[in-house]
């Protein structure tokens, strides 16, 4: 009814396949947002909490659609279904491993990679059987990857870390993925901090309640919790955080709350490049037609569309797997 009503979104009634991936893509971001319990199903209950029917009733008021950033954006459909288009080589809209590893440049570790294929953080048994992810796991991935300080972030990459599914990260548990990164930093010539001066570092970061330990609810107390995850999973941004000054992004952190959050700055940035790219190969095609397959030529129909419309972590089993409600304290996902 969004797409069919709103004047933001009238183009898309006549690019069916933007439809439909744009419809999923919503549907996605309102369970990821509103859906505390990751049951699958949202309640009475979930739904007061949100915020989702004061967007809902947004929609008649706002006609730019990519103002309505927490849900209905298609400025951050566009990016989400770009970034998987990118590594969905067969657009099968399915995923495997290697295709996950290839985000951002081989970014995110081999180990990590593993996890979110054992199904801590998925749904959908034929898909993990058959060792890929859909479309719809891959926005929930891209989200909590680009904005780890959410709760439904700080969840997500607290399942992948959590391998036995006790409800903590070990202290073999965080060495486990730093080892990855170790060898990344190794390859890459730069010496890595050894593990204990590692630890030492995050717990004096997360300060967790019990010694020896992290919990969900630590991680939801801290104010860097991408410098946490980045530091066990994520090589580039690792590199990043390491340039700057902690004291610096922790004082940024405590200071006024931000006007936008970390995804919604990765959208924006994405998508003027994609504007970028889309208008450098108009003019390098200027005067013949572009020999691009349907899709292609759909994706750069619609988007020119948009740019005429924008002024723009004893041993627990290492794959062990989660069934996304078993968690015990239900009170940490809130």
């Amino acid at each position: 009814d969004v797409v069919n009503s709103h004047p933001g979104l009238s183009f898309l009634k006549e690019a069916a396949e933007f439809h439909s991936r744009y419809i999923s893509t919503v549907i996605q971001r309102i369970f990821y947002t509103v859906n505390r319990s990751w049951s699958g199903k949202i309640t009475c209950n979930e739904l007061r909490k949100s915020n989702f029917l004061q967007n809902v009733a947004l929609l008649e008021e706002e006609a730019d659609i990519n103002q309505l950033t927490d849900y209905f954006s298609y400025e951050h459909f566009y990016v989400i279904y770009c970034k998987f288009w990118e590594l969905d080589t067969d657009h099968d809209l399915y995923i495997d491993r290697r295709d996950l590893a290839r985000h951002n440049d081989h970014a995110i570790s081999n180990r990590m990679i593993e996890r979110i294929f054992s199904g801590a953080v998925t749904r959908g048994r034929k898909a993990q059987k058959d060792g890929k992810i859909s479309y719809a796991d891959f926005v929930w991935f891209l989200i909590s990857e680009e904005d780890k300080k959410t709760p439904t972030s700080i969840e997500y990459w607290f399942r992948c870390m959590d391998l036995d599914g006790d409800g903590v990260l070990s202290m073999y548990e965080l060495e486990y993925f730093y080892e990855e990164q170790c060898q990344k930093l190794d390859n890459m010539a730069i010496e890595p901090l050894p593990f204990e001066d590692c630890l030492c570092q995050m717990l004096d970061l997360v300060k967790p309640q019990y010694e020896g330990k992290i919990t969900l609810r630590d991680l939801k107390r801290c104010k860097l919790t991408n410098v946490f995850f980045d530091t066990f999973f994520n090589i580039e941004k690792y590199l990043d955080h390491e340039q700057k000054d902690q004291f610096s992004m922790l004082r940024d952190s405590e200071g006024e709350i931000q006007e936008i959050s970390d995804w919604e700055k990765y959208a924006a940035e994405e998508y003027d490049i994609l504007v970028a790219e889309e208008a450098a190969s108009d003019q390098w095609n200027d005067g013949y037609e572009a020999e691009l397959n349907p899709v292609e030529h759909q994706k750069a129909n619609v988007l020119k569309y948009q740019m005429e419309k924008r002024p723009f972590f004893e041993m627990p089993s290492l794959l062990a797997g989660v069934e996304l409600d078993e968690y015990d304290c239900e009170e940490d996902f809130e």
